[in-house]
C-alpha cells in the first residue's frame, strides 16, 4: 500500500498517545529535532533558540521588516556622540522565581553572551565600560559610534537571553541547564523526556511590553494559550497522522511528499511563515586535514549542484526553493552574483577529481556526521555523500541522531579522537541578511562558529562594513566578501528555501518567523 493510502485512510491509528487535558488550552507542537541542548548561548541549534525564546526575553526584538524594537527594555538614549546608550528595563519584569529583572542581571547577560557570540565579540571590541548607573538602567559607554548595537542584541538566532546573575556568571562555555528564565513561558524540567517531551506553562506573572503590536519577535509577547507540550516524532508518516487525527496541532518541519496530502485536509493549512527562510550548506571543519586545505575546499565546487539539494529536500515545487544562492539571503539588499560563477558553471565531477588531485588530496579518511532524524539535513547529506564518492573521496559516512551530532560537532580533535570532517547544516535567512549576522561567513578561526574557519580578508572586509555608512559601499564591501568567501571557502552553499509549516485550524494569531507561541491562540 502506497504511504499515502495508509495516511488518508487510517490516521488515527498511525497517531501516538498524547495525553489529554481537560479545560485547559494546550498547543501540542512537533519540533524539527528533538531538544537535545537547553542554553542558546551554550548551542545554537535552531531548535534551542526556539526553546530560548519561550523562556527567555531580549533586550531588543526584530519585527517583521527585520527593524530592531525595544523588548525587554521600554527604551533607550543615545548620548555623547553615540558613544553612551542608556537602556530602561521595563517596570515589572521579573524572572520566573519572582526576583526583579536588574541592570546587573541583563549586564552579566550581556558578558556571557558577547564572550561566546561572534557578533557580540564586536560588540565587546567597541565597549569601554558596560555598567548599571541604577537598578534598572544599563549603560554601554563605547570608544566609536556604533549604531549597530541593537541590532546585535536584537539578533533572533544565537541570540542573548536575559537571565539571573547568579546563572550568568558562568561562562558559555558550560551549559545552563537551570531554566529559571525571564519570558512568557516557564520550562517544566519535571516534565522532560529526552528523545520525547518538553513542557512549557505559561508565566502567569510575566508582564508584556505595555506598547506596540506584536511582529515577528517584537511587540508585546501577550501569551493567549496555558501550555505548550513539544512531542519529537521522528517518522514523518506518524507525525502526518498524529497531525491529521488532532492528536498534534503543529509540526514545524513537514518532508515535501506529504505537503499535497496536508493541503488538501479540511482542517489543516500549510504555510511558509519565516520569510527568510533557511539556507543550506557543506560545512568544512577547517582545523583539520583535509580540509584545512583550502585548494581541496575549492576543488569539490563543481561537484555541487544546489538544484539537486533544494530538490532533495523540497521537492519539485521551485516556488519553494532557490538555487541561486550565495553567502546573503537571496533578494535582500547586501545578495548579488558576485563569484557565483563557481556555483552555475559546467557541473563536472572529473574536473573536481583533477582538481582533488592537484591541491594535494592523497586518500585521506573523511568523517561525514549525519544527523538523520533531520529531514532536510538528512537529505542534503546523501546527495553531498553520493558527490563524495563519485570524485574520490575516502569517505566515512556515519549516521547519528541529533542529539549525538550536536555533541560530536563541538569536538575540534581529529577523527582518531572522535572529531570529524564535514557535515551539511543550515542556517536561517535572516541572519544572512547582513554581514554583521552571517556569523558562518566569519573568519575568526577558533574564536567562531563550529568549522572554525579562518580568513583576515573576510574579517577585515566585515569591519569596514560595519564603519560603512554609504550602502553602495556596503554593497560593494559585500560583493568583495563573497568573491572572497568562494576562495576561502568557510563553507559551499547548496541553496534557500521556504519551510512551510503544517498546523491544525483551531490554530490562530500565528505570528511571522520561526515558531513563536506568544500571541498565538487555539480555539
Amino acid at each position: 500500500m502506497k504511504r499515502r493510502t495508509f495516511l488518508a485512510a487510517g490516521a488515527a491509528l498511525a497517531a501516538p498517545r498524547i495525553s489529554r487535558a481537560q479545560n485547559r488550552s494546550i498547543v501540542r507542537f512537533v519540533p524539527q529535532a528533538d531538544l537535545a541542548m537547553l542554553d542558546p548561548v551554550f548551542a545554537t541549534a535552531l531548535v534551542t533558540r526556539t526553546h530560548g525564546f519561550m523562556v527567555y526575553d531580549q533586550l531588543y526584538g526584530l519585527d517583521d521588516s527585520f527593524t530592531p524594537q525595544p523588548q525587554l527594555v521600554e527604551g533607550h538614549v543615545i548620548e555623547n556622540d553615540g558613544k553612551t546608550w542608556k537602556m530602561t528595563i521595563r517596570e515589572g519584569a521579573k524572572f520566573h522565581d519572582g526576583t526583579p529583572v536588574l541592570a546587573r542581571d541583563a549586564i552579566a547577560s550581556v558578558k556571557r553572551w558577547w564572550a561566546i557570540d561572534p557578533f557580540g565579540q564586536n560588540i565587546r571590541s567597541v565597549t569601554d565600560e558596560l555598567s548599571a548607573p541604577s537598578d534598572r538602567v544599563i549603560q554601554f559607554r563605547l570608544k566609536k559610534p556604533f549604531p549597530m548595537l541593537t541590532a546585535g542584541l536584537a539578533k533572533p538566532s544565537a541570540f542573548c537571553p536575559i537571565l539571573p546573575e547568579r546563572l550568568a556568571s558562568q561562562p558559555g562555555s558550560v551549559q545552563i541547564t537551570d531554566m529559571t528564565g525571564s519570558g512568557p513561558f516557564r520550562f517544566i524540567a519535571a516534565e522532560r523526556v529526552a528523545g520525547a517531551r518538553a513542557v512549557y506553562e505559561k508565566w502567569a506573572d510575566y508582564v508584556p511590553r505595555s506598547s506596540g503590536t506584536p511582529s515577528f519577535a517584537a511587540g508585546p509577547r501577550v501569551v493567549h494559550v496555558d501550555r505548550v507540550e513539544w512531542h519529537t516524532i521522528p517518522d514523518a508518516a506518524t507525525a502526518a497522522a498524529a497531525l491529521q487525527s488532532g492528536e498534534i496541532d503543529w509540526w514545524e518541519q513537514p518532508q515535501p511528499d506529504l505537503l499535497p496530502l496536508l493541503k488538501a485536509h479540511k482542517d489543516i493549512l500549510v504555510e511558509a511563515k519565516e520569510r527568510g527562510g533557511l539556507m543550506g550548506m557543506i560545512r568544512f571543519n577547517h582545523l583539520q586535514p583535509p580540509f584545512d586545505n583550502p585548494a581541496i575546499r575549492r576543488a569539490l565546487l563543481a561537484g555541487v549542484n544546489q538544484t539537486d539539494y533544494m530538490t532533495a529536500v523540497m521537492g519539485e515545487d521551485r516556488a519553494l526553493w532557490n538555487d541561486k544562492c550565495g553567502f546573503f539571503l537571496p533578494g535582500s539588499p547586501y545578495a548579488s552574483q558576485a563569484g557565483m560563477e563557481v556555483m552555475t558553471g559546467p557541473r563536472d565531477f572529473e574536473k573536481v577529481k583533477r582538481d582533488l588531485v592537484a591541491a594535494g588530496y592523497k586518500g585521506e579518511k573523511v568523517v561525514f556526521v549525519v544527523p538523520t532524524d533531520l529531514p532536510a539535513l538528512n537529505a542534503m547529506s546523501a546527495i553531498a555523500g553520493d558527490m563524495f564518492r563519485r570524485v574520490g573521496i575516502n569517505l566515512d559516512y556515519q549516521t547519528l541522531d541529533w542529539g549525538t551530532t550536536i555533541r560530536r560537532l563541538a569536538n575540534r580533535d581529529g577523527i582518531d579522537k572522535g572529531g570529524w570532517n564535514v557535515w551539511c547544516n543550515y542556517i536561517p535567512g535572516i541572519i544572512a541578511v547582513t554581514p554583521a549576522t552571517q556569523s558562518y561567513l566569519r573568519g575568526m578561526g577558533t574564536a567562531g562558529p563550529i568549522g572554525w574557519p579562518a580568513s583576515a580578508k573576510i574579517e577585515s572586509l566585515r569591519d569596514d562594513f560595519l564603519d560603512a555608512t554609504d550602502l553602495a559601499k556596503q554593497k560593494r564591501i559585500c560583493e568583495e566578501m563573497q568573491v572572497q568567501a568562494f576562495q576561502d571557502l568557510p563553507y559551499i552553499p547548496t541553496g534557500s528555501w521556504m519551510q512551510p509549516f503544517a498546523y491544525r485550524k483551531s490554530i490562530t494569531d500565528m505570528l511571522n518567523g520561526f515558531p513563536l507561541f506568544h500571541n498565538l491562540r487555539k480555539a
